[in-house]
């Protein structure tokens, strides 16, 4: 039932507080359109007041353009429902493996969609340069203002707001199986030396390379690399410390300097160690063509023990998977230097629309709601995602990956930072980055890769 009683766009919701909360993901059988995971939304059920300030949208559509594929894209699909069933407007999901790529391509081509999430405040800039992004309305300003603001200046280019955050992730997980680590008489590392040393020890254990200590794949299509980045950005916090991390993303230090070069070093100490990885993919190099949905499947069968990767990798595990402390898959904090310091890397996307349609205008301000941000917990299944809107209804909240992710965002000791390639420019964030991290992982040196991504940074 459309509701035909005000056209007036106003804001959803009431007072919302800045507390990062927790939402799962689910599955859905593709990556386009109409469905898929979470709960079915019987219109019966559904309460349309929230809705009325949007007015009647009856027959009008909504284009929304994506990364976020299979399985994480039901549940989104499904959030949506409500809206539709009470404004009478049809929204139409795309999600592509090709986004970042093929999104300028796009823009540039006048063939843009009405919204994007876009996984990188980087991109949001060059997408922001082209002149084709519309600056988000008063409504979802406002609602970012009350109840997501230190995700705000995300969404900011040069003062001026145009995207409020969507989804938020935690990285910084190291995705393990509970039994399999009882079995071997293994316990959770709380320093890098620790972890470490719980690698050498699985390599010891199995000397004939049957099974291995860590499985990794960085395959995602245009976007490959990305996985690469995330190591490289977790032990940056951890081996230079956050105030060099910021520098390293602002260019205030090049991208070949020691320090960077020093967390390279040591990445390369797991992931270019034939001890260390993929048992049941192949040897270094296979983590190049090892898509990363697939990368932490072993670790469900025991042929590798870790996996490091975000929350949101929860919706990737086989249906059925107990994903809990004492299920098949659970996963621990990635250790720091030491046991106090409490170094968190995280991300998420960003709604920038690229026309001003009230329809357009009414779903951005959806998403960046209380209502939303409840229906997204609903709707979510197996775990692994997370809102930046939360001051949504913690009850909604079942799945423990979303608790402990909750926990680590929350936590009054942790020093949280945004992904690093995210934040720069798309050309090196979204480009060079990724090249220069799958290059490496085929065999390109540390220094080659260092000075071919610094070498790019635009000059202006």
């Amino acid at each position: 039932m459309a509701l035909r009683n005000s056209r007036r766009m106003a804001a959803v919701g009431g007072a919302l507080a800045v507390v990062l909360t927790a939402a799962a993901c689910g599955s859905s059988d593709d990556g386009s359109g109409g469905g898929g995971g979470g709960e079915d939304v019987e219109a019966s059920s559904i309460d349309c007041a929230p809705y009325e300030a949007f007015g009647d949208l009856e027959g009008t559509e909504v284009s929304v353009y994506t990364s976020i594929i299979a399985p994480e894209d039901g549940p989104h699909i499904a959030s949506y429902r409500p809206f539709e069933e009470c404004t009478g407007v049809t929204i139409n999901y795309e999600g592509s493996r090709e986004f970042e790529a093929q999104l300028p391509v796009r823009v540039q081509g006048g063939n843009a969609p009405d919204i994007a999430y876009l996984p990188q405040p980087g991109l949001l800039r060059t997408m922001v340069d082209t002149g084709q992004v519309v600056e988000a309305p008063p409504e979802v300003e406002a609602n970012v203002d009350e109840n997501m603001p230190d995700f705000k200046e995300y969404g900011t280019v040069d003062g001026t707001f145009y995207a409020a955050p969507l989804g938020a992730n935690v990285k910084s997980f190291v995705w393990y199986s509970p039994t399999y680590f009882s079995e071997g008489g293994y316990e959770i590392p709380t320093t890098l030396d620790e972890l470490k040393a719980l690698s050498d020890q699985i390599v010891a254990d199995y000397p004939d390379g049957s099974v291995t200590p860590w499985c990794a794949g960085i395959e995602s299509g245009d976007a490959t690399g990305w996985t690469a980045t995330d190591w490289m950005e977790d032990f940056m916090l951890r081996t230079a410390g956050p105030e060099v991390y910021d520098q390293w993303v602002n260019h205030e230090i090049p991208f070949n300097d020691p320090q960077v070069a020093e967390a390279l070093a040591a990445v390369g100490e797991y992931l270019k160690n034939d001890d260390y990885v993929n048992a049941t993919f192949g040897d270094v190099r296979s983590i190049a063509t090892t898509s990363f949905q697939d990368a932490g499947q072993p670790v469900v069968d025991g042929s590798c023990m870790m996996h490091r990767q975000a929350s949101f990798y929860a919706a990737n595990w086989p249906e059925g998977t107990n994903v809990a402390e004492d299920g098949d898959v659970w996963a621990f904090y990635l250790p720091a230097e030491t046991a106090d310091e409490r170094p968190v890397l995280g991300a998420g996307e960003f709604t920038a629309a690229f026309a001003d349609r009230p329809e357009v205008k009414a779903f951005q301000t959806y998403l960046s709601s209380v209502e939303w941000a409840n229906e997204r917990a609903k709707t979510c299944g197996t775990g692994g995602c997370v809102t930046a809107n939360t001051n949504a209804d913690p009850e909604l909240l079942t799945n423990p990956i979303d608790k402990l992710s909750a926990e680590q965002l929350t936590d009054e000791n942790v020093t949280f930072r945004f992904d690093a390639s995210d934040l720069m420019p798309g050309a090196v964030g979204a480009g060079t980055f990724w090249r220069g991290m799958t290059d490496w992982i085929i065999g390109q040196g540390d220094q080659e890769t260092l000075d071919f991504i610094e070498n790019s940074w635009p000059t202006s």
